[in-house]
């Protein structure tokens, strides 16, 4: 079963369409990464996934109940860490723990989910001494009450530095092999591209990209660069590397010479070369990253829509 669909999804506000016909389907067990800039309907999308909002047309189904005619049994079943999240400086964070588990009926150990997120030493000290990592961490627990099937983080790693990032990405990662699954927004690149099973791109609320990262790059001209260590090239051999198929761009800097390639073979380039008689050492591939596939993905869009 899915754990998320939405079909010909739309919502407008006024002469604004915020969501448009928006298709997607989310597996069981995924980490899926929901990625768009500023306005292009990701918080939308999750409002009506949660019934804060209703949609325009077309229908959203969580953990195969009706998002919105049957809101109640998909917030059971789910577990939310909001991008405006809120934590009572007055509280420890225990008594947060404790509220929510008062509040669903539920029987947990708040030592055991504060130990999952990684603040049990805290537990007992005030939330408005909490740093915004351990802030973070603890409205985290509390959306883990109840043992959800399935997590709605929106923007997770927002103002984290790079070891409250880490962090975050570890416990998602730990949540994701209890069986859970996680569908998160986020504009932070390496975040996604770090931990997601497959992607979603969206811009002005259509959804322009859905792929494994790898898939978005093989569905793309997007550019890998070759490094090689070289000695012996003269500029014939460089012609001879740029006339290959799929090679863009060739540079030699010192001893090292770097190809730009748009689906062409690294393996061809370095055969090209050693057939030419050059002195071929180590090298190393980049490949375009998510920001450079969401940079394109979304530009495409905005031109096809011109």
């Amino acid at each position: 079963m899915a754990a998320i669909e939405l079909d010909g999804l739309t919502k407008r506000f006024g002469d604004v369409v915020a969501v448009d016909d928006l298709d997607l389907t989310i597996e069981e067990g995924e980490i899926f990464g929901f990625l768009g800039p500023n306005g292009a309907g990701k918080s939308t999308t999750i409002d009506i996934l949660l019934d804060f909002t209703r949609p325009t047309d077309g229908t959203a189904t969580v953990l195969g109940h009706d998002a919105q005619a049957e809101s109640l049994a998909v917030r059971q079943r789910t577990g939310v860490l909001p991008d405006g999240y809120h934590a009572y400086d007055r509280l420890t964070g225990r008594k947060h723990l404790e509220f929510v588990v008062e509040s669903k009926e539920v029987d947990e150990d708040v030592d055991a989910l504060l130990e999952r997120v990684g603040i049990a030493e805290a537990a007992d000290r005030k939330a408005g001494g909490y740093s915004k990592g351990m802030r973070q961490r603890l409205v985290l627990a509390m959306a883990l009450v109840g043992d959800p099937d399935l997590l709605v983080l929106d923007e997770p790693s927002t103002g984290l530095d790079p070891n409250g990032a880490r962090e975050m990405r570890e416990i998602i990662r730990r949540e994701n092999d209890r069986g859970t699954t996680v569908f998160f927004s986020s504009h932070i690149m390496e975040q996604v591209e770090a931990i997601c099973d497959r992607v979603a791109i969206i811009d002005s609320g259509r959804l322009v990209a859905v792929d494994t990262i790898d898939g978005l790059r093989h569905a793309t001209e997007a550019a890998t660069t070759l490094s090689v260590s070289v000695s012996g090239v003269d500029d014939a051999m460089l012609e001879t590397v740029a006339g290959l198929e799929g090679v863009s761009d060739v540079a030699l800097d010192g001893d090292r010479l770097r190809v730009t390639l748009t689906g062409g073979s690294k393996f061809a380039v370095l055969n090209t070369l050693d057939d030419a008689g050059a002195s071929v050492g180590d090298f190393s591939v980049e490949e375009s990253s998510l920001e450079d596939l969401f940079v394109k993905y979304t530009t495409d869009e905005q031109e096809v829509r011109a």
